[in-house]
């Protein structure tokens, strides 16, 4: 019986966790909060409130949940983004047919202009975003000799498989409608699915923006935190400490609660004095950003995420060796690795996914020699290729990327 009285008497705070016995005790804050407490006794064991700064959670994981919280909430992600599509839609491009180079043809009139809404600048530009951010790009085609070209979203649009495993047409939904697009017995679809290679799927790709996942978790805690210590006076949390024998009563520790973040935290109440009575005594903790070594992760995390999207730190403009050769090396790199690249392999698909609705033998490659970026080493090439006598015309051609001459009829 003794037992079962004394559980009767605990409560439970809320919020803090700490079991206290009913019993009576001095008014603590009558000056503070205008009302007399309850009276509660404790046992002889201090009360320690902790104050800490609320802590953001990263909870989007996939899909269109980690497209936003990358491209649209993390300044590193969304330059990364913007300067490889930008710049990847930027490369002046040749296109021969059967060997030759050829001028006003009706593909390359297409990619110029594969819309009324857009220019081929902007289709591009929209292809290499939905690959760097979701591993898949689709195009759409007009026409059973095209003479329109659409980016669809990716989120959109769902591979409808065979019973043999291959993908046999493409769901599309939008406005509560789905319309369905099959791909013909000759294999030729409406849809050109482009995709980064994942070893693991068969149908869909693998975004640098899930492999960066960890990177931007960290970044955003990091950046989360640095918010959260200037919204709280630029100050670590701290822990305001009851020395008394007896606890605070649920209703005045959840007034002193409510009080000490309306009136004590925040920019706008930095420096305000904070009186305390009764008893209390506040001990700031030792923790601190330097301790945490935040800035030093956040630096590593965003790092980490642009070597996720294959794109130099110092083109960010990261912390490191900022000097102008370093500079040109660096962007050079930044061309040869990640835009020719995603460029070429880009450029071959569209043209074969194309080459149906031509008779001659396409083929659309990036224009070197009028790429700035590469301008230094094509005129060592240019110097190296004129200079071997070796090598005839037509020779000497084929190494700097052009076809043969054509000839007089």
């Amino acid at each position: 019986m003794e037992t079962r009285s004394a559980q009767s008497r605990l409560t439970k705070t809320e919020g803090l966790g700490i079991n206290t016995r009913e019993n009576p005790m001095k008014r603590v804050f009558e000056r503070l909060f205008g009302a007399s407490p309850q009276r509660k006794s404790a046992g002889g064991s201090p009360m320690v409130q902790l104050h800490t700064a609320s802590r953001g959670m990263f909870s989007e994981m996939s899909g269109a949940g980690l497209v936003g919280a990358g491209f649209h909430r993390n300044a590193i992600v969304y330059r990364a983004v913007r300067l490889i599509a930008e710049s990847a839609a930027s490369v002046p491009m040749t296109l021969r047919a059967n060997g030759r180079e050829v001028k006003q043809h009706a593909l390359e009139s297409l990619l110029a202009r594969p819309n009324p809404r857009e220019s081929g600048a902007e289709l591009m530009e929209a292809v290499y975003g939905h690959l760097l951010l979701s591993g898949n790009a689709y195009l759409e085609v007009v026409g059973d000799r095209p003479t329109e070209i659409y980016a669809l979203r990716p989120d959109r649009v769902t591979p409808v498989l065979g019973p043999d495993g291959w993908v046999r047409g493409y769901d599309y939904a939008v406005g509560g409608r789905v319309s369905h697009k099959s791909v013909t017995e000759d294999g030729v679809s409406p849809i050109l699915h482009l995709k980064l290679f994942d070893p693991l799927d068969d149908t869909l790709g693998f975004a640098p923006l899930h492999a960066a996942r960890m990177a931007l978790e960290m970044h955003e805690a990091a950046t989360r935190w640095n918010k959260a210590l200037l919204d709280n006076s630029a100050r670590p949390s701290g822990a305001l400490v009851y020395a008394a024998a007896d606890h605070l009563p649920d209703d005045q520790f959840e007034r002193l609660k409510a009080e000490l973040e309306g009136a004590f935290s925040g920019q706008a109440n930095a420096g305000k004095p904070l009186l305390l009575e009764g008893g209390l005594d506040w001990k700031p903790l030792s923790l601190s950003p330097k301790d945490m070594d935040f800035l030093e992760a956040k630096a590593g995390a965003a790092r980490e995420i642009a070597l996720a999207f294959g794109v130099p730190p110092l083109l960010l403009g990261m912390p490191g060796d900022n000097t102008y050769s370093n500079y040109v090396e660096a962007n050079r790199a930044f061309w040869r690795s990640t835009i020719l690249p995603l460029v070429r392999r880009t450029s071959a698909s569209l043209v074969q996914w194309l080459q149906p609705s031509f008779d001659e033998a396409l083929e659309l490659e990036p224009d070197l020699d009028r790429i700035e970026a590469l301008s230094s080493e094509r005129d060592g090439l240019w110097k190296r290729v004129s200079a071997a006598g070796f090598l005839s015309d037509d020779e000497k051609r084929a190494a700097l990327g052009y076809g043969t001459k054509a000839k007089p009829e």
